[in-house]
């Protein structure tokens, strides 16, 4: 069969880029396509931390961190509770510290160790993130390599719709905006185009729990990967899980940066009342902020936390919104919640003696820094920001039907089934990245490789 290109990539975020990139350097003609022209600020790509997980990076031996793939892959069990597909995560684990360093070598994102902050479910500091700590940064140093090859062509705007089992490969259909589009003839097909959080029939349909929640993801999460997998009886896995927050900025709609609470920020109710561990996780923390009267809640922390998130550009963008707002004392704070005071003061009486040794009901144990006055207080909400369930990979990230792999056909990041386990609980800081990038990069090699044989 005569091929127009050696692979199509649907998607031009992270996983998009790192197929498109990997499959080009080993030799591939690639059409990348983008179904959004707002995807430079509105992928999940541009939306994140840029926080990339890697047990065993040149840059933790260069801080003298113990760490290894084993010991990532036991973490990820630990926190799934053992739920997590084994064959993803091997793979994925196992390749993170290539993942890092091919990122810095090969396509020039000048990562760093991130060593201010251990994220729930992490027994090390294994975070890579531009400065920034900012995904358009990230996405935009993907786009430049991405320019920087010439047998990569992107096509933007262009959304793949169906593609078609051909003779050693695929007839693809691509649909333009004003209803145009081409069938295009290639050897293989990478599905990049996230997952379903911004379809709210398959969010209410598989994870009813969030569905009444603010989206925080992608506009073009619209579960595209997942219909047309389907379609051809591709295997399906883990559609329950997701990626939820508990603390995002309203009505800003500005990430308030878990690292508030990591550092002894507290978590309270209208009424001025603690209501979770706050070190959970934050994904986790969704619902539970969901739950409260008014579906938000307010964070409390002082000047000694703020510092400590004034790394990251969404807590700036957020001051600047003015969504801190301060308070000299509990009695200020609870004028701006709209609370009875002595609720307030009961809450940070408590803090105080739950950090001296107290045992705390809710179950925190690691309090860090007791916030107090001048206060710092952020009205939020729980959002869900994407899914991580979908189309079944193997450690190739070739798609799964029967449990076999369909040649010439990938998936990456929330197009695919992650390693986030069954619920929003599994979810560690980086795993919607470490998936896009992983799985993406795993993609391109894999196709370039089916080339040279």
């Amino acid at each position: 069969m005569s091929v127009d290109v050696d692979l199509v990539v649907a998607g031009a975020g992270a996983a998009g880029l790192a197929a498109s990139i990997a499959a080009a350097d080993g030799g591939a003609s690639v059409l990348l396509l983008e179904a959004r022209e707002t995807f430079r600020e509105g992928s999940n790509t541009a939306m994140s931390t840029s926080m990339i997980p890697a047990g065993g990076s040149r840059w933790q031996e260069d801080a003298g961190i113990d760490d290894s793939p084993d010991l990532f892959y036991e973490d990820l069990m630990a926190k799934t509770k053992g739920t997590v597909d084994p064959v993803v995560a091997r793979s994925l684990v196992e390749v993170a510290p290539t993942l890092v360093a091919w990122l810095a070598d090969d396509c020039s994102v000048p990562l760093e160790l991130v060593t201010d902050i251990t994220y729930p479910g992490t027994s090390r500091q294994r975070h890579h993130s531009v400065a920034e700590r900012a995904g358009t940064v990230l996405h935009g140093h993907l786009l430049a390599a991405a320019a920087h090859r010439q047998n990569i062509t992107m096509v933007v705007p262009s959304r793949l719709v169906a593609i078609e089992e051909a003779p050693g490969g695929w007839s693809a259909t691509t649909e333009r905006p004003d209803g145009s589009g081409e069938a295009i003839v290639t050897g293989a097909v990478v599905f990049a185009t996230n997952g379903f959080g911004a379809n709210e029939a398959m969010v209410q349909q598989y994870i009813p729990e969030i569905a009444d929640g603010l989206y925080f993801g992608g506009d073009g999460s619209t579960g595209d990967a997942l219909m047309i997998g389907v379609a051809l009886g591709a295997d399906t896995g883990f559609l329950g899980a997701y990626q939820g927050h508990g603390s995002v900025a309203t009505p800003h709609g500005v990430l308030l940066t878990w690292t508030t609470m990591t550092n002894g920020a507290i978590l309270v109710n209208a009424r001025g009342e603690r209501f979770q561990n706050e070190t959970i996780g934050y994904s986790e923390s969704a619902v539970h902020v969901l739950n409260q009267q008014g579906q938000f809640a307010w964070a409390i922390y002082d000047e000694v936390i703020h510092d400590k998130a004034l790394p990251f550009k969404d807590y700036r963008d957020l001051v600047e919104m003015g969504g801190v707002r301060w308070a000299d004392d509990v009695a200020g704070a609870s004028a701006i919640i709209g609370c009875k005071q002595e609720h307030v003061e009961a809450t940070m009486e408590n803090v105080s003696a739950f950090a001296a040794g107290r045992e705390d009901p809710l179950g925190r144990a690691d309090w860090g820094h007791v916030p107090e006055p001048p206060l710092a207080l952020v009205k939020v909400t729980g959002a869900l920001f994407h899914t991580q369930g979908g189309l079944r990979v193997d450690g190739r990230a070739a798609v799964l039907r029967n449990g076999e792999p369909i040649p010439g056909l990938f998936a990456a990041g929330g197009a695919a089934a992650g390693v986030s386990g069954e619920h929003a609980s599994g979810y560690v800081s980086g795993n919607g990245l470490l998936s896009a990038l992983g799985l993406g990069y795993l993609a391109g090699r894999s196709v370039a490789a089916d080339l040279s044989h």
